[in-house]
């Protein structure tokens, strides 16, 4: 797998992965959250955190994973590539090469809290609220 940098012009196709994976993983967030997240991820979130992605023999992207300040800002896979390492490849890259070493992650995410716990991150604390002052639980995890 190879991790590429990420460039303005791969935002929108980043976007839809993000849509993608988080209607296969985040149950908890309507359709109105999704809509009301899209335009501060695209004008915010992107451009504020140092992106990489991996791709796949066509050039489209799989998963992409942002950090600001040695933290994870976010780790996202294209659901039918769930499963194939490349979550485990991108978050090793942040961790070694980013010097990645903090996550928040959404407790009703089940999955994403045992990845990374899989991957020797541990739970610090918790918030009620996310960043965004929505009732959605983050767990602030640490290597």
């Amino acid at each position: 797998m190879i991790i590429e940098n990420v460039l303005p012009k791969d935002y929108a196709e980043m976007l839809s992965v993000w849509e993608n994976s988080v209607r296969a993983t985040h149950d908890f967030i309507s359709d109105e959250d999704i809509e009301f997240f899209k335009p501060i991820i695209m004008e915010h979130a992107f451009p504020s955190v140092t992106l990489r992605c991996i791709k796949n023999n066509n050039g489209a992207i799989l998963g992409f994973i942002g950090v600001l300040n040695q933290k994870i800002e976010m780790l996202f896979i294209l659901n039918k590539a769930r499963g194939e390492g490349i979550g485990t490849a991108l978050l090793t890259y942040a961790v070694n090469e980013l010097n990645a070493e903090s996550v928040d992650v959404n407790e009703q995410n089940p999955e994403a809290v045992g990845f990374y716990q899989h991957m020797g991150f541990k739970v610090e604390s918790r918030s009620e609220l996310d960043d965004m002052g929505k009732p959605f639980p983050i767990l602030h995890m640490k290597l």
